[in-house]
């Protein structure tokens, strides 16, 4: 069991490859059963036999009503088939191992592919779904501890953002998470996945980074301020304050502009309609309004080269 976006995610899977995938997508992160009811229950299985779908009402291509159930064949292009039920506090889901041939070369060929995908349509996007009946929404940012403060960070992919958060948490600070997060405008529950920077020790993943285990994470933080990454070519990095308008518009356009939730959206809304429950879109700018309007706010714009870490960029933002 672990907690993954503030809800607990039980998981039953044989050993050997499949019990390999769900451990190294949750370095650190699984423990025993807590014993209190609900959550996501998750039963991974390389069970050939296809679901059986007499009866069942196609929501789309690939998806189907099927009774009280949702079924989805290759979820998110994974290779894996999920039968997802949802009832009361408890969302069920069965993954069965039954890719296409295309996806079935692909999991050989590009392993890295293969992993972001299988984490996403069984550790990741479910879990964003069952917190959105909470309210939560998913959001491209992280929280960590700073001495007494916790920022928000957000901003696009690629700039930096996670090596000043390792930096921080090598230091002694916490996080939720690295990438991604869920909120309801108060609190940000972390989503568990390992940390992708350049010198990582863990598997290679695109544009030259690997993984590593993410120290210092903790389930849940509350921010006390929002800050926004850039990156441009300049000497040194510069601090400024934002208006909470601005501050809203760069946390939604780096939630949208992420990759990481590329293909949650069709599959909250295919959920959505085929359960009945929750919004077919979650209310990102409502929740992104309600944090922007909450919290003060700064932009970082991070120089050329690797320079300060996050306690210093922000000291002026804190002092003036």
């Amino acid at each position: 069991m672990m907690i993954q976006a503030g809800e607990r995610l039980r998981a039953d899977c044989p050993p050997g490859w499949l019990s390999g995938l769900l451990a190294e997508a949750c370095p650190g992160a699984w423990g025993p059963d807590d014993g209190e009811p609900g959550g996501i229950e998750l039963t991974v299985t390389a069970e050939p036999k296809p679901f059986h779908l007499g009866g069942a009402t196609p929501l789309t291509r690939g998806a189907y009503r099927c009774g009280g159930a949702v079924v989805l064949l290759n979820a998110c292009g994974s290779g894996f088939d999920l039968w997802l039920t949802a009832r009361g506090d408890r969302f069920q889901i069965e993954a069965r191992w039954r890719p296409p041939q295309r996806e079935r070369l692909a999991s050989l060929a590009l392993r890295s592919r293969f992993h972001l995908l299988a984490r996403a349509a069984l550790l990741h996007y479910p879990a964003l779904w069952w917190a959105g009946r909470r309210g939560r929404v998913p959001l491209h940012a992280a929280a960590v501890t700073l001495g007494d403060g916790v920022p928000l960070l957000a901003g696009p992919g690629g700039i930096g953002r996670s090596t000043l958060l390792l930096d921080a948490v090598n230091a002694g600070e916490h996080a939720c998470s690295d990438n991604l997060c869920v909120s309801d405008g108060y609190q940000a529950y972390g989503l568990v996945e390992p940390v992708r920077v350049e010198g990582g020790g863990g598997r290679r993943m695109p544009h030259g980074r690997r993984e590593r285990p993410l120290p210092g994470r903790v389930p849940t933080l509350r921010p006390d301020r929002l800050v926004v990454l850039r990156r441009n070519g300049a000497d040194r990095p510069t601090v400024g304050r934002l208006v909470p308008e601005a501050a809203a518009k760069s946390l939604i356009a780096g939630t949208y502009m992420a990759g990481e939730l590329q293909r949650y959206w069709p599959f909250a809304a295919t959920l959505a309609l085929g359960t009945g429950i929750g919004p077919v879109h979650p209310p990102i700018r409502e929740i992104a309004g309600i944090l922007s309007d909450r919290l003060p706010a700064c932009e970082i714009v991070l120089g050329a080269k690797p320079g300060a870490g996050l306690a210093e960029l922000l000291t002026p933002a804190v002092t003036s």
